[in-house]
């Protein structure tokens, strides 16, 4: 179903780009690119492929686990790309990027220890059902003799 909505998407959006011309404006870029025009067409091609695994992967984490699984790693895949994108192209560290990258870690670390006080929790209440059981039937397997 993903792929099929991700294929829409693409059709609608090049369809766009034909009725406005931007192709045009994706040769004059390809032109100006440092590296080259090929490698300008390599880039983009696998930008957009990258990108559609992207979209099925948290599709895939959506169905398997839930969506807000899916939001946190999507979430921690923000600070990653600013790390990445400081360490390969050298970009600034301005205020803004600093911020988004504390929020973005503290959401992900709130959400990990939440679970995992769920989870503590969820254990000491069956571990403690676990008990009241086990008294239980004990209890039910003594036989009385009254005398």
């Amino acid at each position: 179903m993903q792929l099929v909505m991700c294929v829409f998407a693409t059709s609608f959006c090049t369809v766009g780009m034909l009725v406005n011309n931007d192709f045009q404006a994706i040769a004059r870029e390809a032109r100006t690119y440092e590296l080259g025009e090929t490698k300008y067409y390599i880039v983009v091609v696998w930008s957009a492929i990258v990108w559609q695994c992207f979209f099925l992967g948290a599709i895939g984490v959506i169905f398997y686990s839930s969506s807000l699984l899916s939001g946190i790693v999507i979430t921690v895949l923000l600070p990653a790309t600013e790390i990445l994108a400081i360490i390969f192209y050298h970009e600034k560290f301005q205020a803004e990027k600093g911020l988004s990258l504390f929020l973005s870690l503290w959401g992900f670390i709130s959400y990990f220890y939440g679970e995992m006080k769920k989870n503590k929790s969820k254990n000491n209440i069956d571990q403690s059902n676990d008990q009241t059981q086990a008294t239980e039937t004990e209890l039910t397997h003594r036989v009385v003799i009254n005398p």
